[in-house]
């Protein structure tokens, strides 16, 4: 059974960085696709990034574009997400995730193709 442990979240000042893991067991992560999400209370599930397999794509939402960046070393079997300049409204509960699939796909951002969760770490962005 794929599991998928999140850390390196916890509270930063704006403009800070964080550098969030995601281990995987049960799995090899370089095999398929990875992405991190992120879901902020009273809001819906955002998609953050996704890496296809390989890391030859790397996908990006608006909100995080050129701030944040995807990372995995698969030889560890971890993923990463290197935050930076972080914003209040970044504030939210984050989650890395596998794709049943090999690339991205048009519904990254949607979670589509997704079927490997991890429990989330929780990043606050206040001073």
């Amino acid at each position: 059974q794929p599991k998928l442990v999140e850390s390196g979240g916890g509270l930063v000042q704006p403009g800070g960085s964080l550098r969030l893991s995601c281990a995987a067991s049960g799995l090899s992560l370089g095999d398929y696709a990875t992405g991190w999400f992120r879901q902020a209370p009273g809001k819906e599930r955002e998609g953050i990034s996704c890496a296809s397999r390989g890391s030859w794509i790397r996908l990006y939402g608006d909100a995080v574009r050129g701030r944040f960046t995807i990372s995995r070393d698969n030889a560890r079997n971890m993923v990463y997400l290197q935050m930076n300049s972080l914003k209040p409204e970044d504030t939210a509960i984050y989650y890395c995730a596998v794709s049943a699939l090999r690339s991205c796909g048009n519904a990254w951002s949607q979670g589509g193709g997704f079927d490997s969760w991890g429990q989330g770490t929780q990043v606050t962005v206040s001073s």
